[in-house]
């Protein structure tokens, strides 16, 4: 771990309040794992000074996004105070939202997982301020809560996505969808089947097969068509299974024209096996456009980490400029603003109402439901849409 990494995690010990002191200032919360508490002790000595655990660094990562905002920010002048806290650390969430500095929040934003986005979405309802969900693609099983905003797309509606796409590209193409047991792949194939009927447009015909995780590509092969051209959709979000539906349809005959959409968690495939298959997957955040914006923040980053930044490091620093500005925007109206566009970083953001019972005309959410489609061809990748 860099040196530089060990001084900014003491740093985030002793403060995790920023910006002036004069004018009226908005207050915004963001939680992130930082797990300071096993990383130093009471005192701010590191435990071991040549180890950083390796689970501290994707929150930290997160955080140097928010920071690098938060500077940008402070540049402008924007009256804002923004209090980091440690998601893993001794105290609960509770215990932390009960602190005295955050009574007056007018903005929760958080990387964090299941039970804390549950109990963050039900503290931003009962405060009635929005809670940004930048990292989880979960619903976490919450209905009827207006203040609760997901980013990171749900899987639901990344299939209805790929659903969307395929009748505008691919309506009058052979359409297989290849899956495995497994209560997840139950799941995906619930929503293709469920939007089928609900859907605005055409029905697509979509042929289901069950191959297992032990097929080869001639058992692909027998679903296929010569004829025409064949989308495959790999059903699963598991990428072992991903990897090898990808390597067996590439070793299928080369008469066979094809291409497989996969699931968002596809991204991390290793692509270089199969070159000669066009693979589109599905992704809220695509940070490989090579903006100016982009490619500044990672060569400042390199400077000073020797490292390229990850997508969480980007994922930060959107979601505090974004929603930021939104709140400066607005002030106290910012939830009745959520869905306005404008303020992009490098995310067209979509965010939606969603009512998951239509008839009751009840709003469970909001969530991002814009979804970039990344094709993958050798080792080029491109914005389909």
């Amino acid at each position: 771990m860099k040196r530089k990494y060990v001084s900014l995690l003491l740093a985030l010990i002793i403060t995790c309040s920023v910006f002036g002191q004069v004018v009226q200032r908005h207050k915004i919360a963001i939680f992130t794992p930082l797990y300071l508490d096993s990383v130093f002790n009471s005192t701010g000595i590191q435990l071991d000074k040549n180890y950083i655990p390796r689970y501290s660094v994707p929150g930290l990562e997160y955080y140097e996004g928010v920071q690098y905002a938060l500077d940008s920010l402070n540049k402008r002048g924007a009256p804002i105070e923004v209090f980091i806290l440690d998601s893993r650390g001794k105290q609960s969430l509770t215990q932390q939202l009960a602190k005295p500095e955050l009574n007056n929040v007018e903005m929760v934003i958080a990387n964090s997982n299941a039970p804390e986005t549950r109990m963050l979405a039900q503290e931003a309802l009962r405060r009635k301020i929005p809670f940004i969900s930048t990292t989880l693609p979960n619903d976490v099983g919450i209905t009827n809560n207006p203040y609760f905003v997901i980013l990171n797309t749900t899987l639901q509606a990344h299939v209805e996505g790929i659903y969307e796409f395929l009748q505008k590209y691919h309506s009058q193409d052979r359409i297989v969808l290849f899956r495995k047991p497994g209560q997840q792949e139950d799941l995906i194939k619930q929503h293709f089947l469920e939007y089928s009927k609900n859907t605005s447009g055409k029905p697509l015909s979509i042929k289901i097969v069950e191959v297992g995780s032990n097929f080869t590509p001639e058992i692909l092969a027998a679903h296929l068509d010569s004829t025409r051209k064949n989308v495959c959709i790999g059903g699963s979000m598991d990428e072992v299974f991903a990897q090898r539906l990808a390597l067996n349809l590439s070793n299928t005959s080369p008469s066979y024209s094809k291409t497989v959409i996969g699931m968002p968690t596809w991204d991390k495939l290793n692509f270089s096996k199969f070159e000669n298959l066009e693979v589109i997957y599905t992704t809220p955040f695509y940070y490989n456009q090579g903006t100016t914006l982009e490619n500044r923040l990672s060569d400042v980053y390199e400077d000073e980490y020797s490292n390229k930044p990850s997508d969480l490091f980007y994922r930060g620093y959107e979601s505090i400029m974004r929603f930021a500005l939104l709140l400066l925007d607005t002030k106290k109206d910012v939830a009745s603003n959520l869905t306005r566009k404008g303020n992009t970083v490098f995310t067209q953001f979509d965010i939606q109402p969603v009512f998951k019972d239509s008839a009751a005309m009840s709003l469970d959410y909001f969530e991002n439901r814009h979804l970039y489609f990344i094709k993958v061809f050798g080792r080029v990748r491109n914005i389909v849409n």
